[in-house]
């Protein structure tokens, strides 16, 4: 049993899980600014400002499944732990780098884009779509982050 292969894979998900949190916590936090300045003049533009506060946390959920993936592929959860090998341990967290960079990094650019979305949406009301439609394309990088982290997680390891 090699304990230090379990900590190594486990440590690799827990980033992912952290690095994309911080992200989006501070994407969020970046269009929340901007959406409440709207709104102190504008308080009937909350539904037009939420989405746009809210499409930096999915980079958050992208690194909580990526996390969770890793969990369910050592077994710490439904069966016998499996004890991977140093070198399979730091498989399994380089597997999480892609989801782990990409979520922080997007979701930190995304935060900023729908904060600029909303400063064109409160003056023209008809540009929300289109600051979405950009927000959305920062959004793009992040999934591209999750699909490769989820293929190495579940396709490239044997265990």
């Amino acid at each position: 049993m090699d304990l230090l292969g379990l900590v190594i894979a486990v440590c690799g998900g827990a980033m992912a899980v952290f690095l994309c949190g911080v992200g989006s916590s501070i994407g969020v936090g970046l269009a929340g600014q901007a959406a409440n300045g709207v709104l102190s003049e504008n308080p009937e533009r909350f539904g037009n400002m939420l989405l746009l506060v809210a499409l930096p946390g999915t980079q958050g959920i992208y690194g909580f499944l990526s996390g969770f993936l890793v969990i369910m592929r050592l077994g710490l959860l439904t069966q016998e732990p499996i004890y991977p090998t140093v070198l399979q341990g730091w498989q399994i967290f380089g597997s999480c780098l892609p989801i782990a960079i990409s979520g922080l990094v997007s979701a930190i650019h995304q935060g900023k884009v729908c904060a600029a979305g909303i400063a064109v949406s409160a003056k023209h009301p008809e540009a929300n779509m289109r600051a979405l439609t950009y927000a959305a394309l920062v959004e793009t990088y992040a999934a591209l982050g999750l699909v490769i982290t989820a293929l190495l997680l579940l396709r490239g390891l044997k265990l």
